[in-house]
């Protein structure tokens, strides 16, 4: 007798989907944490390390009650970085001790943590922009991608927390396009603050997303105006201690960070053997700490800012093409073949295929899914257009690009789909076509 199927009940879906994913987030954690205890590139238990980083200068400064203190290892007060990285950092000193073997294995852990939890706003973005069968593909895309394993598990920085932020934030604009409740729009702009405070670059994509949202709104007569109004007003809110703090501290409106000049200055300075001339930055230049000491932090990076502006002024197509050059880093991987420069960079032949590669998918998925889902299209590519703009005109890293890889995944993997059932339907296009019999064949001779 054959048996009839029971449809499976919209809870049974819920409780599959949930381990299902649970599975994947276990794997791609297992993946990243097998990394973590293998030796990597960055080598921050090395001593000549351990004052190179950034996040771990400030945290120690936190834990040994002197403040928010520099960057650059030295006794200023500074605005050189958003605060909540360096407090993350400072958390696990207070436990594990300061730049110890432990707390520096808590830190790489936290970001292989966050990066595995990332695949459950990719999967929700995925499925609600291109369908379930996507968001399968792309969570298990990510818990496999190698960007996302490297980069979480030898890599301590803000990226993963960025991240995971950039991709709550797309799912929840994803549901503001089609809902005017205040308690989301309120909860969007909280988010964003909070990922404005772990890396103020993000905030380019945010009045993008309000505006697009708001557009959708008004298109199907709902009201937009209240709700653009209180996720404007929570961003603005959830920012202005740390602005206050630093009007107080600085005497200065700094919006964000203070470090804009010397980032300017490392990318524009007529050195272009490599993306940024790190020898000169006041963590590995002795004769620039001295001068950053002396003339005090605002000084130091308005001469900075004053010496990158006056060499692209006197440089225009040096400017404009190095510009040029970083963007095409930052997307394929590519900067120089010289000698001198993968000396450097030796891992650069192997990778720029395969971050060239990606670019194309990426690229692939936003044209199909212009075809078929045009506003997602637009979100995709805004935000991968606006995130990286700064980038160009100042100088790239590695990871600058890696918040927005779960976006590239996404696309690729939609784009892989449909390329797959086209090729289907042309198999089975190709096998109903009447077969002609040995007659039909003769008489076609």
């Amino acid at each position: 007798m054959p048996t009839e199927t029971v449809p499976t009940s919209p809870t049974e879906c819920r409780v599959k989907t949930r381990r299902v994913l649970a599975l994947i987030i276990l794997i791609a954690l297992t993946l990243r944490l097998a990394v973590t205890v293998t030796p990597n590139f960055e080598g921050l238990m090395d001593a000549d390390h351990r004052h190179a980083w950034e996040p771990g200068n400030v945290a120690e400064a936190l834990v040994a009650g002197r403040g928010f203190g520099s960057a650059l290892y030295s006794n200023q007060t500074s605005a050189m970085m958003p605060p909540v990285f360096p407090i993350i950092v400072a958390v696990s000193y207070y436990f594990f001790g300061i730049h110890t073997a432990a707390s520096i294995f808590a830190v790489h852990a936290f970001d292989c943590l966050l990066s595995a939890l990332a695949c459950i706003p990719v999967f929700l973005m995925a499925r609600r922009s291109f369908g379930v069968r996507v968001a399968w593909w792309a969570a298990w895309g990510w818990a496999f991608s190698p960007y996302g394993i490297y980069f979480a598990a030898a890599w301590a920085w803000s990226t993963h927390l960025l991240l995971l932020c950039l991709c709550w934030l797309l799912v929840l604009a994803q549901h503001m396009e089609e809902s005017s409740r205040l308690g989301l729009w309120a909860g969007f702009g909280l988010l964003a603050a909070f990922a404005g405070l772990t890396e103020p670059s993000v905030l380019i994509v945010i009045p993008f997303l309000l505006a697009l949202a708001c557009w959708r709104l008004f298109r199907d007569g709902k009201r937009w105006l209240l709700p653009g109004c209180v996720a404007c007003f929570t961003v603005a809110a959830a920012l202005s201690p740390w602005m206050i703090r630093n009007a107080l501290v600085f005497h200065r409106l700094i919006p964000m960070r203070d470090n804009m000049g010397l980032e300017l200055w490392m990318g524009n300075n007529g050195y272009d053997l490599r993306w940024t001339s790190d020898d000169i930055h006041p963590l590995h230049d002795a004769q620039e700490l001295t001068e950053y000491n002396s003339m005090g932090e605002l000084a130091y990076m308005n001469l900075k800012s004053q010496q990158a502006k006056a060499f692209i002024h006197d440089h225009p197509a040096w400017y404009a093409w190095t510009s040029f050059r970083r963007a095409v880093y930052i997307w394929t991987g590519y900067w120089s073949f010289d000698p001198d420069y993968l000396a450097l960079e030796p891992m650069d032949p192997a990778n720029i295929p395969f971050a060239t590669c990606l670019t194309l998918l990426g690229l692939l998925g936003i044209m199909m899914a212009w075809r078929n889902t045009p506003y997602e299209a637009i979100r995709y590519s805004g935000v991968l257009f606006l995130f990286p703009l700064m980038y160009y005109f100042s100088h790239p890293e590695p990871y600058h690009l890696r918040a927005v890889d779960p976006l590239i995944v996404i696309l690729g993997c939609e784009a892989i789909l449909i390329l797959r059932e086209r090729v289907r339907e042309r198999s089975r296009a190709g096998e109903l076509l009447p077969v002609p019999t040995p007659a039909e064949a003769a008489g076609m001779d």
